[in-house]
């Protein structure tokens, strides 16, 4: 086969490749670390630590409880202590089993938004427990009402399934694929490098194509963030909902920035060595001249 062919079929892989980089991040992520049930619930673990996400689990149980309860003209102090004492919920460790529970029964939902399965609605996490073990502790404690506190089905927002941005859309397809995607890229990278003419060239024009995908993707997750957490309704906390979508994406931006520098980094040194081999040549010694 002609040069010319070669270098066309070439440039069509290397293409296919680069384009499959930012993709094969995310069905990875969406395979390995959405749907998977224990990796979503240890990614969601840590947020029980997140004030934001304390102090919006301690307005919406306060919200239900206040809403359910007579205490007379003594409800702007019953609500103050009652959301004190669950705001100190919030700092247990029984604080976090329950947070813990409550992602893991929230976890079909969450698969649900994203896959495009609901009709708009909000995923949500359901704090009954939450309000059950305070109810627990204020009686434990003598405090007159706590008897009187209803369990019902306190829900906290973690994020509107109408707004999730690019991330709404062929969601399912991302998770059927999982590291295939990544797998093509790079079978694809280094079948077009083989057949390319100028090897070298093509590693360097690669790994630049690489690169900026990488820079795609991040710029995919800022206005991914940008898109879900636009017009969120007056109940949602937004500094909460931050919070979870930076969470659910961490992984998404490392992955970015990862693509971005080492894909730099291979262009650099395939670059340095494209120019260091003429200097050696050069300065090797002829045979003549050794031989005089």
């Amino acid at each position: 086969m002609s040069r010319r062919p070669l270098s066309a079929v070439s440039t069509v892989l290397l293409v296919l490749a680069v384009l499959l980089v930012p993709l094969g991040a995310l069905s990875t992520w969406a395979k390995y670390e959405i749907e998977d049930p224990d990796r979503y619930v240890a990614t969601m673990a840590p947020l029980a630590a997140d004030p934001d996400v304390r102090d919006a689990v301690a307005d919406a149980v306060t919200d239900a409880v206040i809403k359910e309860i007579d205490v007379g003209p003594l409800q702007g102090t019953v609500e103050s202590f009652l959301r004190d004492a669950v705001l100190s919920f919030t700092k247990t460790k029984a604080f976090e089993a329950a947070w813990t529970s409550a992602n893991r029964a929230a976890h079909d939902a969450v698969q649900d938004a994203l896959n495009g399965r609901t009709d708009g609605g909000a995923v949500t996490i359901d704090l009954a427990p939450i309000t059950e073990q305070v109810k627990r502790q204020l009686a434990a404690d003598g405090v007159p009402f706590a008897d009187s506190i209803p369990v019902t089905h306190t829900e906290v927002t973690l994020m509107e399934s109408s707004d999730l941005g690019p991330f709404g859309k062929g969601f399912h397809m991302l998770q059927v694929a999982g590291l295939w995607l990544p797998v093509a890229a790079v079978l694809l990278a280094v079948a077009g490098i083989l057949l390319a003419v100028r090897r070298r060239r093509a590693v360097i024009r690669t790994a630049l194509g690489a690169a900026l995908a990488g820079a795609v993707l991040g710029v995919a997750v800022l206005v991914g963030r940008g898109l879900t957490l636009d017009d969120l309704p007056k109940d949602v906390s937004r500094p909460a909902a931050e919070a979870v979508y930076d969470a659910l994406t961490s992984s998404l931006s490392v992955a970015a920035w990862v693509i971005l520098g080492v894909s730099l980094c291979v262009a650099l040194a395939a670059w340095l060595l494209r120019h260091r081999r003429p200097e050696a040549r050069r300065a090797q010694p002829s045979r003549a001249s050794r031989r005089l």
